[in-house]
């Protein structure tokens, strides 16, 4: 790809004089972050947080099939213009009721293209903007992130099913991370984001992208071995076949030698680095959701519910004390609607099995289901369906699809396998948005990348997984450490937005007894840990793993996880350290919820909670029982008085702590 670029930039340079290098700078509100901006041969930035250097000069270009090389030689120096913004939004579902959007921005302005810099004070994010007229292709674009230092870093490979040239890009975007130096990457790995590294004195570095729409997402690697790391991105497919999971795919068979295709111009993805001063602020940053298409101000989006979904899957659909064979059939969804009913859950999805099996087409429902007489008797009991979707018995018969089941009261769709990123699979996602808001479905995407925005520009979007959730509870062996993946996911993966984790098991593992059971899966770690994961993690739509029967057997838990929210009035990280410890602070009204996370080391911390308005509260509190490290379901719950000042908490190995506050 390099290779390519600099043969284009020096065809470019025969055929005129090159304009005069000059750097532009672009400072954060604050004045914290510096970005150096240098024309010249190449377009390349530099970028400091106070007086360390976080990224040294980085090249970044785009190369167009007719030779274009966006950030290239040119004849002409750029017309440079800037402005600041300072405005707030109130979003439709998220973890604040506001979001204050504060940054300085920065526009070089060539003839063919423009580059627009923002800096704000959690971080820069740079975009190619195309003012082409006529069709194009873009063959590569780079994007550098030269590391000043040689960090550790958070590396989550991309686990491809295949190591072939086409296979290395098929991928759920699933996996744990390696901690390791920069250059001691697998060279032959792919990397997908969001992606983390140290960085001096204390500060955190993500990078990922934002307003994905049509474009390929970014992947990274670093194949000189070195503190440089490059992007690399899926091509255009060329030839797809139907397969994968029970025919339900598309799998590429051969692709392009391009990576996008236009009619026009447009706005390419933002290129995103935020930057934490400390760990805890990296689990609290809106930059995404800020850099991303706002959503249609002229549409009514009040129909987008956030909840919570009864899921059937996860629990392999094990009821007990029942008198029916419970399985994918009308009695056994009827049992979790009145279950949902009872206990104010507002949702029950079909995973997958109501359709017939290896058709891809979701209009062939088993017999054992009668759809429309689940919805209605879900509606009078104020119980919402959603349906289980593979991609692409979706995408083929996408409005009819949508319009049928919206005509029989289904609320949405949890869209499943799309296992891919390039361009084509990129904007499936916003088509499917679109359409499923034109019939005021939500959708939940499963088997599917980061998000990047998206549930802003449709907030009917209402979760993403590209997660590595706790499904993966159901097989992974006892050396898959999902404990320590769980307390370092508030810090890396959240940054991007939102994850279906589909967290809130029952059945409970220490790390000596935990075991696969794919029947009746366990979570690793403490109860109180899988209480306090409603509070940390990011999920407007969270599916509840277990059973039901389990549910039920278990009142003081199912309740507080029936009543918590899903989206908040404020959010504020307390504290933590990547891969060891969580705390956060959540407000919806008047209550505050406090959730705390640790890894396989119990710890007895101090917590504050005096930045509380000054008042008399009460405080409930789920914490780990004392034999919590022997037999992980063991909690203790307590009510109490408060007075808003710091609180001593005791997690156990794997554990967590969970508190309630409410004005008395």
């Amino acid at each position: 790809m390099k290779k390519l670029i600099t043969i284009c930039a020096l065809a470019v340079m025969t055929v005129f004089a090159m304009a005069a290098p000059k750097t532009y700078g672009l400072f954060s509100p604050n004045g914290k972050i510096t970005v150096s901006v240098e024309t010249g041969e190449n377009l390349t930035y530099t970028l400091y947080h106070g007086e360390d250097l976080i990224v040294d000069k980085s090249e970044i270009q785009m190369v167009l099939a007719d030779g274009t090389v966006y950030g290239g030689a040119q004849k002409k120096n750029p017309k440079v213009s800037m402005k600041s913004v300072d405005q707030k939004h109130v979003p439709v579902l998220y973890k604040k009721s506001e979001i204050v959007d504060r940054y300085n921005e920065m526009t070089l302005k060539y003839k063919d293209y423009s580059v627009v810099f923002r800096a704000y004070d959690e971080g820069v994010a740079y975009r190619f903007i195309s003012h082409a007229t006529e069709p194009f292709k873009v063959m590569d674009e780079l994007a550098e992130f030269n590391f000043a230092q040689e960090w550790n870093c958070w590396v989550p490979y991309v686990d491809s099913r295949t190591k072939t040239d086409v296979g290395r890009f098929w991928s759920s975007f699933e996996n744990t991370y390696n901690y390791l130096p920069v250059s001691r990457w697998d060279s032959k790995e792919l990397v997908f984001l969001p992606f983390m590294a140290d960085g001096p004195n204390g500060k955190k570095i993500v990078i990922t992208e934002a307003d994905l729409m049509n474009y390929p997402g970014m992947l990274l690697c670093n194949t000189d071995g070195d503190s440089k790391i490059e992007n690399i991105f899926a091509p255009v497919p060329k030839t797809v076949k139907q397969g994968g999971h029970n025919e339900l795919q598309m799998v590429v068979q051969e692709y392009e030698d391009y990576i996008a295709e236009f009619d026009s111009g447009c706005s390419f993805p933002w290129r995103v680095i935020t930057i934490s001063e400390n760990d805890a602020q990296m689990t609290d940053n809106d930059m995404v959701w800020k850099l991303a298409t706002p959503a249609d101000p002229a549409k009514d989006w009040s129909w987008v519910k956030p909840g919570k979904v009864a899921w059937d899957w996860w629990n392999a659909w094990n009821l007990y004390g029942v008198d029916f064979r419970a399985g994918i059939n009308n009695d056994t969804y009827k049992y979790y609607i009145d279950f949902a009913s009872k206990n104010g859950i507002e949702y029950v999805i079909l995973d997958e099995g109501w359709a017939v099996n290896k058709k891809a087409d979701l209009f062939q429902v088993i017999p054992e289901i009668d759809l429309q007489m689940l919805a209605d008797y879900a509606a009078e009991r104020n119980v919402g369906l959603i349906l289980w979707a593979g991609y692409w018995a979706f995408d083929r018969d996408m409005e009819k699809v949508c319009e049928h089941y919206s005509k029989m009261g289904i609320k949405g769709f949890k869209v499943d396998f799309m296992d891919r990123d390039d361009q084509y699979m990129v904007d499936f996602h916003r088509r499917a948005a679109e359409m499923c808001a034109k019939y005021n479905m939500m959708v939940d995407f499963h088997g599917t990348y980061k998000p990047t925005g998206l549930h802003r520009t449709y907030p009917n979007v209402v979760n993403y997984e590209g997660v590595h959730g706790l499904e993966q509870m159901k097989w992974d062996t006892p050396e898959t450490d999902q404990v320590t993946y769980d307390v370092t996911i508030p810090f890396i993966r959240m940054v991007a937005g939102p994850f279906d984790y589909t967290q809130g098991a029952m059945r409970n593992a220490t790390k000596r007894n935990y075991r696969p059971v794919n029947t009746e899966a366990m979570s690793q770690g403490t109860r109180c840990r899988q209480l306090a994961e409603f509070v940390i993690f990011d999920s407007p739509f969270s599916m509840l793993c277990d059973s039901p029967s389990n549910y039920m057997s278990e009142p003081e838990c199912t309740r507080f996880i029936a009543e918590i929210p899903e989206v908040w009035d404020e959010t504020k990280a307390l504290d933590g350290k990547v891969s060891d410890y969580v705390v956060m602070a959540r407000r919806s009204g008047e209550t505050w919820y406090v959730g705390a996370m640790t890894d396989w080391t119990a710890r007895d911390m101090e917590v504050d909670l005096s930045f509380l308005p000054a008042g008399n509260y009460q405080i409930e509190i789920f914490q780990d029982g004392i034999n919590a490290d022997r037999a992980a379901r063991d909690y203790k719950r307590t009510v109490s008085d408060f007075t808003p000042g710091k609180v001593n908490i005791h997690m156990a190995p794997g554990g967590g702590w969970v508190a309630i506050i409410t004005k008395k």
